[in-house]
């Protein structure tokens, strides 16, 4: 299966995010805080989530009921760029709680389940992993 250039940075930021974000969660909540640690892998993860984001734009799915090439995934660019801006802003008031809320929303929401949602069978994602890749299907 040959990736678009699109879906390729989608596909590498997705990825990095998904495994970098648990990283970024560990060194803040572990019983010594390593703000150090948290403050770099956020700020990694926070770029990751914007590229993943932004690359979505140039990607389209025809199987799935579509408006000019946007399907209901599509949905969760905005919802990811304004909820890394509502992080940011909460943090920048020192709103501590409401960061990691938005934050922790947006790992599982975003990540986690956006992630199982393209490893559906029909998906190009899910294609790769289950037929190409494990050879499932």
């Amino acid at each position: 299966m040959n990736l678009s250039p699109a879906i390729a940075i989608h596909l590498f930021a997705a990825l990095a995010a998904l495994v970098l974000g648990p990283l970024a969660l560990w060194a803040r909540r572990a019983g010594q805080p390593r703000a150090r640690l948290h403050r770099a892998a956020g700020y990694a993860w926070v770029t990751l989530m914007v590229v993943t984001a932004l690359s979505a734009l140039f990607i389209s799915d025809p199987v799935i009921p579509n408006i000019a090439g946007f399907g209901p995934i599509h949905l969760l660019i905005p919802v990811v760029l304004g909820s890394l801006f509502l992080a940011l802003r909460q943090l920048l008031r020192g709103n501590v709680r409401g960061h990691r809320q938005t934050m922790l929303g947006l790992y599982f929401g975003a990540c986690l389940g956006a992630g199982v949602f393209t490893l559906l069978p029909g998906r190009t994602l899910g294609q790769l992993v289950w037929g190409q890749w494990l050879g499932l299907l």
